[in-house]
C-alpha cells in the first residue's frame, strides 16, 4: 500500500482534477446506466429486454437513461425495419471501456455487501 505521502500527494491529484472528473462520473454514477451497460455489454437489445432483465425500472425511467446514454456516446440505437417498427441498443467502444471499472466496483460491492446491510432498524451497518 502506498505511504501516507503518496497518499496525501494522490488526494490533492484527484481534488485538482475534481472539474474535469465530476461531469464523466455525473453520467455514468446514476441509478441505472452501471446496470443497463451490463445488459447490452454482451449483446445488443431491445428495449422490452433491457426493461425485462432489469427489475424495478420504469419504462419511462429506461427510455430517458437510453436517451442520455446515447446522447453521451455509450449506446447506439438502431432502427430495425420490422412491423411494428423494432429498435435495438448497442453498447459502443466507449461504453465498453468502462467493463474493467464496472467488474471492479461489482466484486468490491460483493465483498462487502454486509458493511451496508440493512440492520433491524433499517439503518446500514
Amino acid at each position: 500500500m502506498a505511504d501516507d505521502t503518496d497518499l496525501h500527494a494522490l488526494s490533492c491529484q484527484a481534488l485538482m482534477n475534481v472539474p474535469r472528473i465530476r461531469p464523466v462520473l455525473d453520467k455514468i454514477a446514476d441509478k441505472w446506466t452501471i446496470m443497463i451497460l451490463t445488459v447490452l455489454c454482451p449483446e445488443p437489445a431491445r428495449f422490452n429486454e433491457i426493461k425485462r432483465r432489469l427489475d424495478g425500472i420504469t419504462h419511462k425511467s429506461l427510455a430517458d437513461a437510453l436517451k442520455r446514454l446515447e446522447r453521451d456516446g455509450l449506446v447506439t440505437r438502431t432502427v430495425i425495419p420490422t412491423t411494428p417498427i423494432g429498435v435495438r441498443y448497442t453498447i459502443t467502444p466507449l461504453g465498453h471501456s468502462l467493463r474493467e471499472p464496472f467488474e471492479a466496483l461489482c466484486s468490491w460491492a460483493l465483498k462487502h455487501e454486509a458493511a451496508f446491510a440493512p440492520d433491524s432498524d433499517g439503518d446500514t451497518a
